[in-house]
């Protein structure tokens, strides 16, 4: 019996690599395991190595794992570069004469199994994207799973094709099964199940988005395709009929950016999402939200950079142009959520940040939270919408849309409010939204309107920030090191810090969810007292040390950042925490 295992399936772009994959994280997750998929690609529609990872297991899984029990290697090329991986006492599924797996890649203790895979598969289909459902059937053998569960997701995926699709991949995966229950009886090792499983809930990062924009009331979406955001398009398109959203693919993120102001601008609570590129064309139009105190959700799916950079590799590096983009001083929120779950639970808070404080509100995702797959536990749906303040009459007499007020957030009316004409312009502009310019800013009375106005705007940042939630402290308080980790980086420090006390070494995990404003306080009161800092970036500057050390004047000396594409893995972490240890 074993509670947690992790396959791996290699290939080349175009075979199917990631709809078995899929298929395989569904089967786990309707199994009642927790769930966490990783989808390894390339820009090429064909050709050129792929691969998609799968770990399971009864307890709640944060990263996509260091090795893999069980690898399917569909070419040569897989074989090469994924059997050092696999665990000792793991196996290598591949086909003979066609898959040239080297002994001396083979690590000890592994078992090398050899599977007709094509000629099960033709005997149903001659589409030798069929092996991949064969292969999955041995899987289903080795680890225990229910056959019926399988069936079940297969049919759904393939549901909108002929039924004869469905009961050719069914039969496919029986002859796999059939073929591993003759052979491998010896092999089989069985999953702890539970005897009547809850199917988890299965998504990415984008959809968790999607579903948390639709649970706050957002009502427009635009976008331009780019990787990794593309995912948030589709699921919103896809759903947009019947959740009544206006979804619009503009011909550019300019476009984007400025259809959002402007639905915003007219009452409905608005998002436009996109990556480091795109974002980079909408920065002017971020400071027009500032200075309309309009309030925006932006989505930016970080990938890696420069330029067009790796267009399917995540990166962490694009923190401080989030925190730092477009011309002047104005009020931002940015909010980095931590895992799949809090992707929901973080864009409802980013409806309800942009409308209280009247301000572009920016979530900060990366591709590997963006697009993995995980399973979730039940969200809640009892979602408190707050529109901030909201005039549905003029509450003063003329109505004054820049009113200057303690908070510096001002009542806010949506055009066509009986008695709430204003003007929203560019410009700098009076309380009541008449534009200074450059035309009267040199008189006396309007060199004292642009300091108020500026000064308003800019104590929203102070009120934000008692508001915003604190960065949160897992593990034991007294640990011997404390790895600082934002966004995506928290799933895997956290399993590391886990490792390395089982290993001796006490360690907690510090992570920042609020970015901007920054909780200065809190995070220098917190850092003062840990014993030895570790950052975890996945940037080559590391961007976020460098926050830390801006606004608290603490140096974290010591920091693991990688910026290669990939993921980070729990042991390269701990490789690094026992260097600094020592």
């Amino acid at each position: 019996m074993t509670d947690e295992f992790t396959i791996r399936i290699g290939g080349a772009a175009g075979d199917g690599i990631s709809a078995t994959g899929e298929i395989f994280a569904r089967t786990c997750s309707r199994s009642g395991l927790h769930t966490y998929g990783l989808n390894n690609y390339q820009s090429a529609i064909r050709g050129g190595h792929v691969w998609f990872q799968v770990r399971a297991g009864d307890s709640k899984i944060t990263s996509q794992g260091d090795r893999t029990d069980i690898l399917i290697a569909f070419d040569s090329e897989s074989a090469e570069i994924h059997a050092p991986f696999v665990k000792s006492g793991g196996v290598i599924i591949f086909e003979k004469g066609k898959v040239k797996v080297g002994e001396n890649l083979v690590p000890e203790g592994v078992k090398v199994l050899s599977i007709p895979l094509s000629e099960l598969a033709r005997k149903f289909d001659k589409n030798p994207i069929m092996q991949n459902t064969v292969a999955l059937g041995a899987v289903l053998f080795l680890l225990g799973l229910n056959f019926e569960v399988f069936s079940s997701v297969l049919t759904d995926m393939f549901g909108k094709k002929k039924q004869t699709v469905i009961d050719v991949n069914i039969k496919a995966a029986r002859a796999g099964m059939d073929y591993a229950t003759a052979n491998f009886e010896s092999l089989r090792t069985k999953v702890t199940l539970e005897a009547n499983p809850h199917p988890r809930l299965l998504m990415t990062g984008n959809q968790a988005i999607g579903l948390g924009a639709v649970m706050a009331g957002c009502k427009f979406y635009a976008a331009y395709p780019m990787t990794p955001a593309s995912g948030i398009l589709h699921w919103m398109a896809a759903h947009a009929a019947s959740e009544k959203i206006v979804v619009k693919q503009a011909e550019d993120e300019l476009a984007v950016i400025n259809m959002g102001i402007g639905a915003a601008h007219a009452g409905v609570r608005a998002m436009v999402g996109t990556s480091g590129g795109g974002f980079s064309l909408m920065v002017e139009a971020l400071g027009l939200s500032a200075m309309t105190e309009t309030p925006l959700v932006i989505v930016e799916s970080q990938r890696a950079g420069p330029s067009t950079g790796l267009p399917t590799k995540t990166e962490q590096g694009d923190l401080n142009m989030m925190t730092g983009a477009s011309q002047g001083d104005f009020p931002r929120i940015v909010l980095a959520p931590l895992s799949v779950e809090d992707c929901y639970y973080a864009t409802i808070e980013a409806f309800n940040l942009a409308e209280r404080f009247q301000c572009p509100v920016i979530v900060a995702s990366d591709l590997l939270l963006s697009e993995h797959i995980e399973t979730v536990d039940e969200l809640k749906t009892d979602i408190v919408i707050d529109r901030g303040d909201l005039a549905t009459s003029s509450p003063s007499d003329p109505y004054l849309r820049y009113k200057i007020t303690e908070t510096g957030i001002s009542p806010r009316a949506i055009p066509g409010t009986a008695g709430t004409m204003f003007v929203a312009g560019s410009d700098e502009h009076t309380e009541s939204g008449v534009l200074i310019s450059d035309v009267l800013s040199g008189l006396p009375k309007y060199v004292k309107e642009r300091e108020r106005q500026m000064e308003k705007r800019m104590r929203k940042v102070e009120v934000a920030r008692n508001e915003l939630t604190s960065p949160k402290l897992y593990g034991q308080p007294d640990a011997n090191l404390t790895l600082i980790c934002w966004g995506s980086t928290y799933g895997v420090a956290l399993e590391a810090a886990g490792e390395l006390t089982q290993g001796g070494i006490p360690t907690n995990v510090y992570a920042i969810r609020s970015v901007m404003p920054f909780k200065s306080e809190e995070v220098g009161s917190a850092l003062k007292g840990a014993k030895r800092l570790l950052a975890v970036e996945a940037n080559y500057t590391g961007q976020m040390a460098r926050m830390i050390r801006a606004e608290t004047g603490i140096e974290i000396k010591d920091k693991f950042l990688k910026y290669d594409g990939e993921p980070i893995y729990a042991y390269e972490i701990v490789k690094k925490a026992k260097e600094v240890i020592a």
